[in-house]
């Protein structure tokens, strides 16, 4: 009589055979960044009444790219300070001194980040006055007495 009956596993699923492990889709897509949130980001932000299950699998790839590449850059920034690790000064350093990222993130202020170090040209002295002015004598402050 038990031997005609169907067992029933964990959570109300016919088979006695074991549960194959989850695959996530950011293992399937190759990334590190987490597709499955991403698309429930997508849904319950409502950008679109529906969505393509290739886009959040696109957008986690070019955020992880982006991620990478400021990461790489600011590493690359810490280690010209001879700094083991990176702080908002070296992503700073790292975003505004490349071309395409200062152009993406233009509007964007990194807290503790500071500026970048630039003296007008206006305020160098110039070279060629700064020797003529050594040449020639200089007025005494008052006249001599004779």
């Amino acid at each position: 009589m038990e031997s005609g009956k169907s067992t029933k596993a964990a959570g109300g699923r016919k088979g006695a055979g074991e549960r194959k492990k989850a695959i996530t889709k950011s293992v399937k897509a190759g990334l590190q960044f987490p597709v499955g949130r991403i698309t429930r980001f997508l849904k319950k932000g409502r950008y679109a009444q529906r969505t393509g299950s290739g886009a959040p699998i696109y957008l986690a790839a070019v955020l992880e790219y982006l991620a990478a590449e400021v990461l790489e850059l600011a590493g690359n920034a810490a280690r010209d300070n001879k700094k083991t690790r990176i702080n908002p000064r070296h992503v700073q350093l790292a975003v505004r001194n490349d071309e395409e990222l200062g152009k993406l993130l233009a509007g964007v202020t990194i807290a503790n980040g500071g500026v970048l170090p630039n003296i007008n040209p206006v305020l160098l002295l110039k070279k060629g006055s700064s020797a003529e002015a050594e040449k020639t004598p200089k007025a005494s402050k008052s006249p001599k007495k004779a």
